[in-house]
C-alpha cells in the first residue's frame, strides 16, 4: 500500500484530522468574537434609529462591500443549482435574524437577549444534523444541552429572572432559528463555493429587498443619532454583517458544523461581558461563574465525536 493510500485510521490521517478540527474551532472563534458585540451595539443603535433602517440598513452597507470584494476579485457567479441555498442563508442571516433582533432590542436589554441567543449552538447543531449528514455522539448532545441551558440557567438569574413572556423574547426565538438555518446551510455551502464567497452572494441576493426596506425608513424616519449611535451602526454593518462572517463560515465548513457551533456557547458571556462594559448592564459573581460552566460544557461539546455520513453515491 502507497503513502497516499494509507488508512484513514493511520497517524497521519489522525494528526491530519485534527489539525483540520483546530483550525475550524479557531476560525468559528474569530466569528464569535465578532458576533458578542452584534446585541450590544445594536441595543445602543436602535436607541435613536429606527429599528427597520438598523436592520436594513446595515445588509445594504454590507452588500456594498461585499459587490466591491466580488467585483475586485473577480468572481464568478455561483452555479444554478446553488441559489436556492444562498438565498436560503440570505434569509436567514441577512434578513430574519437583524430584524428580528434589531425589534426585539428596542424593548430587551441587551443581556437578556443573550439567554435566548444562548440556544443557537444547540440548535445549529439539530440542523446540521439534519441537514449535513452529521452524527454527533451521544456525549456531545449531553453537553451541547447542558451548556445551553447553563446559558439560560446563569443569564436569567443575572438579569433577574424573565418577568413573563414577551413580544422581545418570541422574536428572539425567531432569529434563533432564522440563524440557526443560516449557519447550518451556509457552513455547507462554504465546503463548495468559499467561506467569503458564501456572505458575499447571500449579501448580494438580497440587497434588492434591504434598498427597498432602507428607503422605506429613510421617508418615514429620517435618521438622526448621536456619534455612538453611528458607531455601533458601523460596527454591525461592517464586522456582524460581513467580517465575521468570513471567519465564521470558514470555520463551519472546516467543521464538523456541529462541533464548531457550540464555541457560541462562549458568545452569551462574552455578550454579556461586553454589556456590562458598553451599557452599564449588571455584571456580578454568579456571571463569572456561569461563565466558567459554559465554557466547560462548550470544551466537552469541541472534543466530543461528530463524524460525516458519506453522500450516496450516484
Amino acid at each position: 500500500m502507497s503513502n497516499s493510500e494509507a488508512p484513514a485510521t493511520s497517524p497521519a490521517a489522525t494528526a491530519a484530522r485534527s489539525g483540520l478540527s483546530r483550525a475550524g474551532l479557531l476560525w468559528g472563534f474569530l466569528g464569535v468574537l465578532a458576533f458578542s458585540f452584534t446585541l450590544p451595539f445594536t441595543r445602543i443603535a436602535v436607541a435613536t434609529l429606527d429599528p427597520l433602517f438598523v436592520g436594513a440598513g446595515r445588509a445594504v452597507v454590507a452588500a456594498a462591500l461585499a459587490a466591491i470584494v466580488l467585483a475586485v476579485t473577480r468572481t464568478g457567479l455561483p452555479a444554478r443549482r446553488l441559489w436556492p441555498r444562498i438565498l436560503v442563508v440570505a434569509a436567514g442571516v441577512v434578513v430574519g435574524f437583524p430584524f428580528l433582533t434589531s425589534f426585539a432590542l428596542q424593548t430587551a436589554p441587551a443581556a437578556h437577549g443573550a439567554v435566548v441567543i444562548g440556544l443557537l449552538p444547540a440548535a445549529t447543531a439539530a440542523v446540521a444534523v439534519l441537514r449535513g449528514r452529521e452524527r454527533p455522539s451521544r456525549l456531545f448532545w449531553l453537553a451541547s444541552l447542558a451548556g445551553a441551558a447553563a446559558v439560560v440557567g446563569f443569564t436569567v438569574l443575572s438579569s433577574g429572572g424573565f418577568g413573563g413572556l414577551h413580544l422581545s423574547d418570541l422574536l428572539l426565538v425567531g432569529a434563533v432559528i432564522a440563524a440557526a438555518v443560516g449557519y447550518a446551510e451556509g457552513g455547507l455551502l462554504a465546503r463548495e463555493i468559499g467561506s467569503w464567497q458564501v456572505i458575499c452572494w447571500a449579501l448580494v441576493a438580497a440587497s434588492p429587498v434591504m434598498l427597498v426596506l432602507t428607503g422605506i425608513s429613510l421617508a418615514q424616519h429620517p435618521p438622526v443619532a448621536p456619534v455612538e449611535g453611528w458607531l455601533s451602526f458601523g460596527y454591525v454593518c461592517l464586522f456582524s454583517m460581513f467580517l465575521g462572517f468570513f471567519a465564521w463560515y470558514r470555520g463551519l465548513g472546516i467543521g464538523p458544523i456541529a462541533s464548531v457551533s457550540q464555541i457560541q456557547l462562549v458568545q452569551p458571556v462574552l455578550t454579556i461581558l461586553w454589556a456590562a462594559l458598553l451599557l452599564g448592564e449588571p455584571l456580578t459573581v454568579l456571571t463569572v461563574v456561569g461563565a466558567l460552566a459554559v465554557i466547560a460544557c462548550a470544551a466537552l461539546a469541541v472534543r466530543s465525536r461528530v463524524s460525516r455520513t458519506p453522500a450516496p453515491r450516484r
